[in-house]
Formats: structure tokens, C-alpha cells, sequence
């Protein structure tokens, strides 16, 4: 890296699909219902409920090429993770292939570059069961520094008690839990102009940390380590009206603190495609829990992601650098 800014520059949101993991849901895909086709010289397309994946093109899953992509960037490193359409549409034996093949796939990509790529592990949510058993196992595969699940998982709340194992078991470890939309509140209205993504993706983001306050999954958890994406959706802009609604009615008294006061017991990435997004989450929950991110390579994407930051003008060096490296070299223990 040629600046000193730059050094072990971490883009915590970058998305990858392995080869064999695109192999298993294209065999798959016909006896699941799952829409697949491929694209000429673009790769596979795929759509699972109203979610449509693609084309996944080389720059997904070539490592070559992210490696390029990432030197381009003045990026050290990326910490893969899934995305869409995560594993939750898969009975209960292709569910657990399908996340052994994923994770085996990230653990194999940092042997080969080990410096550069780190994993951030899928689990079969819908059977918390199997998730306990590959958190056992994910957990000591090279490279694995965190795990990867979706805002809901099947119209389940993060906040159902059938997840509480899963919770526990990660918070022993003191992994990370990140978030990531994937099905998204009324998909038919938001259905015109990319709206599913501009609005349904942060909202989920606010829903999910909804439920994970007043389901009182903070309260019981209080050392778990939870990143929202796209700097936190719209959760930090409306926490304040979850806020008075905990100062107003009865039912909601449960929690032990307002839900503003848990801003900073969540982590955000820089994902808000303005400095004024930024320099909001410093003031409201300090430097010290925000992350670089990029949401690499949707077309929605930073292209520059290190420039982002840089070029922010609410920021001071300190916090450039522990936004763009420092932050996250402490979450994942890199």
C-alpha cells in the first residue's frame, strides 16, 4: 500500500460465490423451485422467491480477479461473505452440503492467499440444530473470522427463542454476526425502479434491529458482536421513534435500556453513499464501530471504497484509519 492510510485496508462487505457452491444450487435448483438459467458470458441467474441473483459474473467468483479488483482498490484485504440467496430455501440435507461446500470454499481461499481473504461463515438457519454443529465446525477452518446471516430467515424474526442457541454459541466464540437483507418487506410495492434494493434492503436492516432489541436478544446477549449493513439502514435515522415509543407505552418497558441507547452495541459499515451518512454514525456511536464496506460487486457498489473514506471531510486521519483498517483488524481479530 502506498499510503500509510491504506495500510491493511479491510472491505468487510464483499460478496463471493464459489464455483462449487453455484454448481450445487444449479444441480439442485429445478427439484427446489428455484429459477435458474445461464447467461451468455455473464454466468449464472438465479431467483428464489422475489429475489433475483445475477448474472454471477467472473468477477464473483474468480479470485484472480478480485485480487486485481482489490489492488485497483488500494484494498489489503476482503472479508467474504454470501449474500443472496443465502441457504434458507434448501431442505434440511442440501442445506448443510451447500454450507459445507460455502464455507470449505472460503476457508480454501484463504490458504491460498492468506494475507488477503478472510471468510465470514453461512449457516442453515432454518435448522438451528445443524447451524450449532457448523458453527462448531466452521470455527476452526483457516481463515473463518465471523459469521453471515440474513435479516429473517423464512418470515422467522432474528428474535424467535429457536435461534437463542445459535446466538449463544457465537457470542462464547467472540465471532462477529453480521446481518445482511435478503427477503424484504413488501416486495410487491417496491418491486418498480430497484426498489426492493434503495428502500427494502435498509429497511430490513431497521426490522431486524427492531427485533433484535425489544425481542430482547441484546439484553440476553450482551457480548454478541452484530454488524449492520449499508450503514446501518434506516435503523440509526428512526431509532429515535423507537425511542419515544419505549418512553410512552407499557409494553415495550421490557427492555433494560430505550433503544436508542443501543446504537453502540451494533457495528455499521460505510455502505451510505454520502459523507453526511458517515459523519451521522460518528456522531451518534463513535469511530470506533464503524467499518469499511463496498457491497463488492453488485453494480449498486463503492468503486472506490478507501477513496470514500479518505476523501470524507468530517474526518479526521485517527478515524480514517481506524475506519478503513483498525476497526475492523480488532473485530476480526486480523
Amino acid at each position: 500500500m502506498s499510503d500509510q492510510v491504506h495500510a491493511h485496508a479491510i472491505d468487510i462487505h464483499a460478496h463471493y460465490f464459489p464455483e462449487a457452491f453455484l454448481d450445487l444450487i444449479g444441480e439442485n435448483a429445478a427439484s427446489c423451485g428455484i429459477e435458474w438459467r445461464m447467461v451468455d458470458g455473464k454466468g449464472p441467474q438465479f431467483r428464489e422467491g422475489h429475489v433475483t441473483t445475477g448474472p454471477v459474473g467472473p468477477q464473483f467468483v474468480d479470485l484472480d480477479l478480485r485480487l486485481q479488483a482489490m489492488d485497483a482498490r488500494n484494498l489489503e484485504a476482503h472479508a467474504l461473505s454470501l449474500s443472496q440467496p443465502m441457504v434458507y430455501w434448501a431442505a434440511r440435507p442440501l442445506a448443510q452440503r451447500l454450507t459445507e461446500v460455502y464455507n470449505d470454499a472460503l476457508a480454501a481461499a484463504h490458504q491460498k492467499h492468506p494475507a488477503r481473504l478472510w471468510g465470514l461463515a453461512t449457516l442453515p438457519m432454518q435448522f438451528p440444530d445443524l447451524s450449532l454443529r457448523e458453527i462448531e465446525r466452521a470455527a476452526t477452518l483457516p481463515g473463518i473470522r465471523g459469521f453471515y446471516i440474513s435479516t429473517q430467515v423464512n418470515d422467522k424474526e432474528l428474535s424467535d427463542a429457536a435461534f437463542f442457541p445459535v446466538y449463544e454459541r457465537i457470542e462464547a466464540l467472540e465471532l462477529p454476526l453480521f446481518l445482511h437483507p435478503v427477503q424484504v418487506l413488501a416486495h410487491q410495492r417496491l418491486t418498480p425502479y430497484y426498489l426492493t434494493n434503495l428502500l427494502g434492503n435498509p429497511f430490513e436492516s431497521a426490522v431486524a434491529a427492531a427485533h433484535l432489541i425489544f425481542g430482547g436478544v441484546m439484553d440476553r446477549f450482551p457480548r454478541l458482536q452484530i454488524v449492520l449493513p449499508h450503514a446501518g439502514g434506516a435503523f440509526p435515522w428512526l431509532v429515535w421513534r423507537l425511542h419515544r415509543g419505549w418512553e410512552v407505552r407499557a409494553d415495550l418497558k421490557h427492555v433494560q435500556h430505550g433503544p436508542a441507547e443501543y446504537l453502540k452495541r451494533f457495528y455499521y459499515d460505510t455502505v451510505g453513499y454520502s459523507d453526511y451518512v458517515v459523519d451521522y454514525l460518528v456522531r451518534v456511536v463513535g469511530t470506533e464501530r464503524i467499518l469499511m464496506g463496498s457491497d463488492y460487486c453488485f453494480p449498486i457498489a463503492y468503486e472506490q471504497p478507501v477513496e470514500v473514506v479518505e476523501r470524507n471531510p468530517f474526518l479526521d486521519a485517527r478515524a480514517k484509519q481506524r475506519i478503513i483498517a483498525g476497526n475492523a483488524m480488532r473485530l476480526l481479530r486480523i
